[in-house]
Parts: structure tokens; sequence; C-alpha cells
């Protein structure tokens, strides 16, 4: 399989998760994977694993909401790989917070890593994409940017603000051959969903939401990303693509 071969790949949030997930079908399909989280060990831990199976992995430690820590992570796709062909935003926080409750430094929080984040990373990207020819930008959102929930504010606001930073981005940079697209993924089992819904019974009541009467493998989100950041998607731009098991159909 070398779907990217050839193809340098950044992915953020990627010692975990989808991220993680993403990560090791990239570089199953010949890129090479740089890979970017603030997760020291786990970050360490991919891009070994990466190697370890033949592929090539850079980590890079990086804080999403930080612009010096953006500059440097895209910096280091261009210096250790020769340049920048895909970037995946990736990297996500949030939890269930009463509104009344949700203090302004978790606002912030939340949109500076989950929104800003997304902005830093196409920011500093944007040039290399360029001179790559064949620049793909994959941000991921969520099911809850496409569909309100309660006590989940800030993510919901932050989340539903990729989604059309995304098809802004998309018209932008269409001329320059430049493809921009987002994942809408549903419940998945990953550390963030775990997070979100703590009890037995949260998780349950996420699975009935989905007419598939699961959630979602991080796998299974990957093969979604794969799909939007290779040439199988080369006329396919400015799309929220909802993996979600049909929650939002």
């Amino acid at each position: 399989m070398s779907r990217l071969a050839g193809r340098v790949a950044l992915v953020t949030g990627a010692a975990e998760g989808i991220g993680r997930a993403s990560a090791e079908r990239f570089a199953a399909e010949g890129a090479a994977v740089v890979v970017a989280d603030v997760q020291v060990a786990g970050g360490t831990a991919v891009a070994e694993a990466i190697r370890a199976r033949g592929g090539r992995a850079e980590f890079v430690r990086a804080d999403v909401a930080r612009e010096a820590d953006v500059a440097a992570m895209v910096a280091t796709a261009v210096e250790r790989f020769g340049g920048l062909d895909i970037l995946f935003n990736n990297a996500g926080v949030g939890a269930f917070t009463p509104f009344d409750r949700l203090e302004a430094t978790e606002w912030d929080r939340v949109l500076g890593i989950d929104l800003r984040g997304v902005y830093l990373g196409c920011r500093h990207a944007l040039p290399h994409l360029r001179r790559s020819g064949r620049g793909v930008v994959l941000n991921t959102a969520s099911q809850s940017g496409l569909q309100a929930q309660p006590r989940n504010e800030a993510y919901c606001a932050a989340k539903a603000g990729v989604i059309l930073l995304t098809r802004s981005l998309a018209r932008e940079l269409g001329p320059d051959g430049i493809r921009v697209n987002c994942l809408c993924p549903g419940g998945t089992d990953t550390t963030l969903l775990r997070t979100f819904a703590g009890s037995d019974a949260a998780r349950a009541s996420l699975r009935e939401r989905s007419p598939m009467g699961r959630i979602a493998r991080p796998e299974e989100i990957a093969a979604a990303a794969l799909f939007l950041v290779s040439d199988e998607a080369s006329y396919v731009t400015g799309v929220a693509l909802a993996v979600d098991g049909g929650a939002t159909a």
C-alpha cells in the first residue's frame, strides 16, 4: 500500500486516539510523519513504533495553542523530511460543563486548542503546502460542530468554527491547488471521549445515539482521514465529512 508514497504529513494530537491511528495509517501508506503532541512519552512511542515497522517518523512536542510551538513543529517537518504535503490538525480538548459553571478560562482553553490551534497550523503550514504542489489540510471538527449539545457550548462553538474555517479556506486556497476538508467524528473510543463521558451510563447513551448502536474505533476515523488526504479525494474540498454511524443523519 503506498497511497501517500513520497509525501510528508504532520499530525497533531498524535500520541493517542484518532491522531495515533491516523499517523500510523499514513506511515503505512508511505508518508513520512511528524508526530506532534504535548504528551512526550506517548508521542515518542508512536514515532518509535512507526520506525520499528520500517516507516519514517519524528516526534515533536507541541502545544497547538502556542504559536512558537506550531512554528517549530512545521519547521521540524520541513527540516527533517524536506517539505510538507499534508497537515492534519487533529489535537483537541473538551469536557461537559453546565454553562453557568463554564469559566472564561475554560472557554479560552478549549477555543485556544480546538480552533486557534487549527488557525495557527494552517497559517504556518501554508507556504510549504503551496510549494508542495499537492498540499492538503485536514481538520478534525466533530459531530458536535454539526449538532448542538447541552453542557458542551465551548466545544460545540470551537468545532462549528473549524467547519466554517475549513470551508472558507477551501474556497480561498483552491486556486493554489490546496484542498481543505474536515472530519466530523461521532463518539469514538478515545481518552477524550472517556473524559467527556466518564460513566458507563453516559457512554451507553452515546452508543444509543448512533443508528449503528456503537461508538467508532479510532482506526475507522483514520480510514476516512486517509481517503481525504489521498489522491482518491483529488476533487474533494470544503467538505465536513460526518463519520458518526448516522447520528446526524
